[in-house]
Formats: structure tokens, C-alpha cells, sequence
């Protein structure tokens, strides 16, 4: 009997399970929290794809347990305030630390 392919099955089935509980080791309470960070990560930065006034591709946003990080580069200091006042209309965020450098 070929005992690869189950073999191979427990493999990554293990893996899996393994590689999934590290993303909560970033110091968040629950796989629960960090799908939330993950939301709010991506709605920000779908709000700023859809706001003209902002170059979404230059910006980084993390979130963690609701604290959103924004890093990158901002043409002008309007567009820098731009993109933190989209963060802070987002549904679960609690807070933003803008870190964005203005580079014209």
C-alpha cells in the first residue's frame, strides 16, 4: 500500500493548524481579534482606493487589537491628514498613529 499520500495529508494538515495559531502571537487576545485587525485593515484601505485625494498604493496600514499604524509616503500634508481621517471613520478602530512622511 502507498503510505505517501496519507503521510503527505497529516503533513500539511499539521502544518496548517500550526501555521494558523502563529498569527495570534502578535500579542492579540484571540484568532478572533486578529480577523478583526484584518477588517479594519482592509477597510481603510479600501476607503482610501475610493477617495481621489489619496494614493492608497503608497500607504501601509496595520491595525492591531483596533490601533491602526498608517506608514508610508504622502505627496502634500493634506493628503496625509486625508488618510488619517479615513482611518478614523472606520467601524472598530480605536485609535490612529499616523506616521506617514510627506515627500512632495
Amino acid at each position: 500500500m502507498n503510505l505517501r499520500t496519507p503521510l503527505a495529508a497529516i503533513v500539511a494538515a499539521v502544518a496548517l493548524v500550526v501555521t494558523s495559531g502563529c498569527a495570534v502571537t502578535r500579542g492579540q487576545e484571540s484568532v478572533g481579534a486578529y480577523v478583526d485587525d484584518a477588517a479594519i485593515s482592509t477597510s481603510v484601505k479600501a476607503k482610501m482606493v475610493e477617495d481621489k485625494n489619496v494614493d492608497a498604493a503608497a500607504i501601509k496600514v496595520d491595525t492591531l487589537n483596533g490601533e491602526v499604524l498608517l506608514s508610508g509616503f504622502a505627496k502634500s500634508p493634506s493628503e496625509k491628514n486625508t488618510a488619517e481621517s479615513i482611518a478614523m471613520k472606520v467601524h472598530g478602530v480605536k485609535s490612529v498613529k499616523n506616521q506617514i512622511v510627506v515627500r512632495p
